[in-house]
């Protein structure tokens, strides 16, 4: 293929809108005459139809695209019986034909007893579950099939911002759909993950596309699509999805085949993520990397000599734009591994090695001045536990905590210090009632982890 000027482009989408596929053909057959022998053409184009079109590309992959099924108990009145129900569903992509192993989202599946899967064909299996990983919300089903189409799976990193992007799922109770963006960003963080470093994208994603694949324009997997950021009320598409890359993917799958769970490290460090605000305050005049904001007595962090004020610009061989760059890099790293680490100091750049140590990283962390839980980053000040920053997109924003508010109690349970803060965060679950001061008033927050 050759690649034409973008003026011939545009001539050829005017001449098939003017006069038909037969001059869009034969203009399309002209400028390649014309092109020179080293360029390339960047639009596929089916001339039997006399149309462009990715279709050859990603048909091949469809087949892999599945409808998966959850079923439970309704938290809701139920009519008896005791027979699992359908609580939930979303979409799913078949990564080895051969095992049968699919990937979904780890919400899709939540709560569920058994799960089936629907291929494009009409045939309908039941699934097992091999395992799932909250934090990057993957989970891994298998089925027993003959005649299964996989996807094929190209490495997340060689992307770049503008690369044409389409999601595939079953959305709002359609049938297998197929919708078209681009990249919008990279290496995207902040929504309420342990690990994030996501995919953003315009293609179209709804309820019912969770679980199901991203992919480039020839149909390979690039990242599977998890979540989207929504300014209605209704909770619709405004054009911001994000996915889960295929380099995160690709760890956690190989982790839940292998043990049935993933095994991370841990740094024992807390980061916030660099801003203009903090940057200021630093007297630095970048906006990339994250703040070291207290780290864990003993902890790998610490051995590492980093001391609170820190920024870290580079860990391993990725650079770090924000807090959750290093929540990932640490959390993708294997424990025992020694991952090179960069950061500013008084303006100076400094470097050590940091130890991974084998442990999930807590719910919550506490370090000798801080504590992180939720997104939300905890100190004393003048005898009270305020709440010092909150992370963008994470539960601690989404529950409208706010930096300043002063936490009361937790489950109302009273806290005085830091001890009994990350003790009561510690004992709650998926989601948590604070009660702050804020200003004048008392309020309750319920925040879902």
């Amino acid at each position: 293929m050759r690649r034409l000027p973008t003026v011939s482009i545009l001539s050829l989408v005017i001449a098939a809108g003017l006069s038909g596929g037969a001059m869009a053909q034969t203009a399309y057959q002209q400028a390649i005459q014309r092109a020179p022998a080293t360029s390339e053409f960047p639009m596929p184009y089916d001339s039997s139809r006399g149309v462009f079109s990715f279709a050859a590309g990603l048909e091949r992959s469809l087949p892999a695209v599945v409808q998966v099924t959850t079923l439970g108990v309704s938290q809701g009145p139920t009519t008896g019986g005791g027979e699992p129900s359908p609580i939930s569903g979303g979409s799913g992509v078949i990564v080895d034909a051969a095992e049968g192993i699919i990937v979904t989202n780890n919400h899709v599946i939540k709560g569920g007893q058994k799960y089936t899967v629907d291929l494009i064909d009409g045939r309908l299996f039941d699934a097992v579950l091999i395992g799932a990983d909250p934090a990057t919300d993957i989970a891994v089903l298998k089925i027993e099939g003959e005649r299964l189409t996989q996807v094929e799976t190209i490495d997340s990193d060689t992307l770049r911002t503008g690369d044409l992007a389409f999601a595939v799922g079953y959305p709002l109770g359609l049938d297998q759909t197929l919708t078209m963006g681009v990249i919008s960003g990279l290496n995207r963080s902040g929504l309420g993950d342990a690990i994030e470093d996501y995919i953003q994208t315009d293609a179209a994603v709804n309820s019912g596309n969770s679980g199901g694949p991203l992919l480039d324009s020839r149909g390979r997997l690039i990242g599977i699509n998890t979540s989207i950021l929504s300014g209605g009320l209704g909770g619709g598409n405004d054009g911001i999805a994000f996915a889960v890359p295929t380099r995160i993917m690709r760890h956690v799958v190989d982790q839940l085949r292998t043990h049935g769970e993933v095994r991370r490290g841990k740094a024992g460090v807390i980061v916030g993520s660099l801003n203009a605000k903090r940057a200021q305050a630093l007297g630095l005049r970048i906006v990339r990397g994250a703040v070291v904001d207290d780290v864990a007595p003993g902890s790998p962090g610490e051995r590492a000599g980093l001391r609170r004020g820190d920024v870290i610009v580079r860990l391993g061989d990725r650079p770090v734009a924000n807090a959750g760059s290093v929540q990932t890099g640490v959390g993708m790293a294997a424990p025992g591994t020694s991952l090179r680490i960069v950061y500013l100091r008084d303006g100076q750049e400094t470097s050590a090695s940091l130890a991974v140590e084998a442990g999930e990283t807590p719910r919550v962390v506490a370090g000798r001045d801080v504590v992180a839980a939720l997104g939300a980053q905890i100190g004393d000040r003048d005898g009270r536990l305020m709440v010092l920053s909150v992370e963008g997109g994470s539960p601690a924003a989404t529950g409208r905590l706010k930096a300043g508010d002063v936490i009361v109690s937790v489950a109302g349970r009273a806290v005085g210090d830091r001890a009994a803060l990350a003790a009561a965060l510690g004992a709650t679950s998926d989601s948590v009632t604070l009660t702050v001061r804020r200003g004048g008033e008392t309020l309750d927050l319920t925040i879902s982890g």
